[in-house]
């Protein structure tokens, strides 16, 4: 049985089908919801599922929290996560997942993310460049190449071995987000690997506008400011140019010229509320308290 972790906020619209398409998979899956104090009709839905529930108050959440109390309540030897807005694209999904688990030095191990059909350009692009259809596996030795990429994982669909998991000393907590990255950092440093397994695919896509854009990045640059250690691997602004190079390319072939001057806004606001985040400490108490904000997704 593979326990499924899934953090919810007014899931309604999710859940029903996130839920049939676990009850699918070729492998036992048995969920948990962790809801936070939901308004909508997301925990109806839920009842009606083979499913459980635990209720925490909207204001005890974050990312790491949420998902550390979820995989304490597992009884098995591997702990899923999944995010409300992520769907298994077919019911092979977790046991592709899981697979690259056999091997003892692999202790996490992500999902492909595929846009769903009505994402913007700019969407689809983004989720083409940061999950090809190359499976990896990195480690400590891929540092010199990737630099803070090698520590790329995410937890819109990711699965973790709860053994290492709990000596590694779980997700951080005091953090906005970032919480898997920070993970798969600690445990590469201490000797493990992290897969890339493309094999597992869900759909997951945002349509975030230039506001929310900018608020998830100073979002980022805040979460590496408060883990500073991280920044040690950073190697730069190369990858941010390349993936301008290659948006622009991209929307240029399709025709998609009226999304240009978006994505160059967007670059815009991207830099700004990153540098704005790693920069978080020398901004007034009154800017400050009103820029974080935490979401599910």
């Amino acid at each position: 049985m593979i326990n499924v972790v899934i953090p919810t906020f007014n899931a309604e619209a999710y859940v029903d089908k996130l839920l049939h398409a676990l009850r699918s998979q070729s492998v036992d899956c048995e969920a948990l919801l962790i809801d936070s104090s939901s308004t909508d009709g997301t925990l109806c839905v839920a009842a009606g599922h083979d499913v459980k529930t635990s209720i925490i108050k909207k204001t005890d959440f974050n990312h790491g929290k949420v998902r550390n109390l979820g995989a304490q309540a597992c009884t098995g030897d591997v702990v899923v996560f999944l995010t409300q807005d992520a769907l298994p694209c077919d019911n092979q999904c977790i046991e592709n997942l899981i697979r690259p688990l056999d091997d003892p030095r692999i202790v996490g191990s992500y999902a492909r993310q595929i846009p769903y059909q009505d994402a913007p350009p700019p969407e689809k692009f983004a989720r083409l460049f940061n999950y090809p259809n190359v499976p990896t596996v990195k480690g400590l030795q891929d540092l010199p190449k990737f630099g803070i990429k090698t520590f790329f994982f995410s937890n819109v669909c990711s699965a973790i071995k709860i053994k290492e998991f709990k000596e590694l000393g779980e997700f951080p907590e005091n953090i906005v987000m970032f919480e898997d990255m920070i993970f798969a950092a600690k445990a590469i440093l201490h000797g493990y690997k992290i897969a890339y397994t493309p094999e597992a695919k869900v759909f997951h896509s945002h349509d975030f506008s230039l506001k929310q854009q900018f608020q998830r990045y100073l979002e980022a640059g805040i979460s590496l400011h408060n883990n500073n250690w991280l920044l040690r691997y950073a190697t730069g602004n190369s990858e941010g140019v390349r993936f301008l190079k290659e948006e622009m390319l991209y929307l240029l072939k399709r025709a998609q010229y009226r999304w240009i001057p978006y994505i160059l806004a967007e670059s815009v606001g991207k830099y700004m509320g990153y540098w704005l985040g790693l920069h978080y400490d020398s901004l007034p108490d009154r800017i400050r308290k009103n820029f974080v904000s935490y979401n599910n997704a």
